[in-house]
């Protein structure tokens, strides 16, 4: 029987555990899709005990505290801090088999040195003990990035944002770690949101314009793309629940636009329509200047009405959705490529469904003699565990070139996150290993290793190809 979660944890044969203790273990982190604050970073964010550390915005977290029947007050409530670390404790006794009980030890280790697993009985000395941990200055936000080796961070920021605190992270030399925006429209996308005309008065502004029609808007946009790329964006992020493709005509487009403009409601045909040129119009702008279109895939936002209304969104109730999405996907990709603007996209899906589907339709479009231009993205959200990883890593392996794969990112607002590379780390070399120990990849540590680092690292960086600071 192994020890819990001890050195060779999801290593299951001797090659796994060569690979990872040779070449992934001390390989460093970019992290291109999270959702960290740059201003936090900047300000170097302390925090006041392991609670605010861990539990605040980590819906993840609530969800599971729900299922255990933890009173709201305990979860998103005024319950003190304290009080909500013991309710999380007690849930996590219960999440054996859930991710999150690999992730919260993981972190538990790496950062504070706690190696027994959390418990009712030791939640006390661990709420104590931590918390001294964090007054000291190398667990303050900037120095748990060092301590994780992270080299480039990519936060997920609107384009009406300023980026202040991106550019003052620029100028302080005394902040390691890049610090780069990468662009997320979705807010563009939504014309029948509420706020929708608000964020467009507000992105006007941004541009130093008034946006009163289709064109203006796009001039807008246009305008914080060429921004974002001097503040060192090299990637952009579309949250797309159902993947579409409608062509019209530009004036058809317009008109579409005008009526939002004019607060009326727009139909689910004309909102396809829109976003179809909307996503080709970004299509072309990031395959200009070299960025990577990362679209998120097939996830259901906000499903229980009433908790909406009372917390707000990402509080931890969205879900799978299983739109099909091949045709519209695939017509999406080709109206670009016909044109000869199709950027670097990474594909995630939600939904472990589409695996197959993503790394099938990735052949279709590389080229350009860019390696893996076309990426199958890390298992996501509720695929981001062991099955889900090693799923997706599979269906990649099945239909294209893992060895090509950009590997792993955390997708998080926690600084306590980064624990996870280390998880992913140890799945791939797991699965590199067993097929080593199968006969049926060479023992070849150094093509094999080197495939290990790449994955980890190497093949992110050559791919977003991130300026110098």
């Amino acid at each position: 029987m192994k020890q819990f979660m001890g050195e060779d944890f999801l290593l299951e044969n001797d090659s796994a555990i060569k690979l990872y203790n040779e070449y992934a273990k001390d390989m460093p982190i970019i992290d291109y899709h999270c959702h960290l604050d740059a201003k936090e970073i900047f300000e170097n964010k302390r925090f006041k005990n392991i609670t605010e550390a861990w539990l605040y915005g980590d819906h993840y977290k609530w969800r599971a505290m729900r299922s255990n029947g933890i009173d709201e007050r305990f979860i998103t409530g005024d319950a003190t801090d304290y009080e909500k670390f013991l309710a999380w404790v007690q849930t996590l006794e219960k999440c054996i088999g859930n991710p999150l009980y690999h992730w919260t030890h993981l972190e538990l280790q790496r950062y504070f040195g706690v190696y027994e697993p959390l418990t009712q009985k030791n939640a006390h000395d661990v709420w104590e003990k931590i918390n001294s941990l964090l007054k000291l200055d190398e667990y303050s936000a900037r120095g748990m990035i060092t301590k994780s080796n992270v080299k480039v961070i990519c936060t997920t920021d609107d384009p009406a944002d300023s980026l202040e605190y991106h550019r003052k992270i620029r100028e302080d030399v005394s902040v390691e770690v890049r610090v780069l925006p990468a662009f997320r429209p979705d807010k563009g996308m939504e014309l029948n949101a509420p706020g929708f005309l608000q964020w467009i008065e507000k992105l006007g502004a941004s541009a130093g314009l008034k946006i009163t029609n289709y064109l203006e808007f796009l001039q807008a946009l246009e305008q914080r793309i060429e921004f974002f790329q001097q503040m060192g964006c090299r990637a952009a992020d579309h949250a797309v629940e159902r993947v579409p493709y409608l062509e019209s005509s530009q004036q058809a487009v317009e008109e579409i636009f005008i009526q939002a403009l004019q607060g009326k409601p727009i139909s689910t045909t004309d909102l396809d329509v829109y976003k179809t040129a909307m996503l080709q119009f970004f299509g072309r702008k990031y395959a200009k200047l070299g960025w990577a279109m990362q679209l998120h895939m097939n996830s259901m936002r906000n499903n229980n009405s009433n908790m909406f209304t009372k917390l707000g969104p990402d509080t931890g109730f969205d879900s799978i959705h299983d739109h099909p999405m091949a045709a519209c996907l695939s017509r999406l990709m080709d109206s670009l490529e016909r044109e000869g603007c199709l950027p670097k996209m990474i594909l995630y899906t939600v939904n472990p469904k589409d695996n197959s589907v993503i790394g099938a339709m990735l052949g279709n479009f590389q080229g350009s003699g860019i390696p893996g231009k076309i990426q199958s993205g890390t298992a996501w959200w509720f695929s981001d565990n062991k099955t889900g990883m090693i799923e997706q890593m599979i269906a990649l392996s099945n239909l294209g070139l893992l060895s090509r794969f950009v590997g792993m990112v955390t997708d998080s607002r926690s600084f306590l996150s980064y624990p996870r590379h280390e998880y992913f780390r140890r799945i791939v070399c797991n699965l590199l290993g067993t097929w080593i120990e199968n006969g049926e990849a060479p023992a070849d540590w150094d093509m094999i290793g080197t495939m290990v680092q790449d994955i980890c690292f190497n093949n992110a960086k050559t791919y977003f190809d991130f300026p110098d600071k």
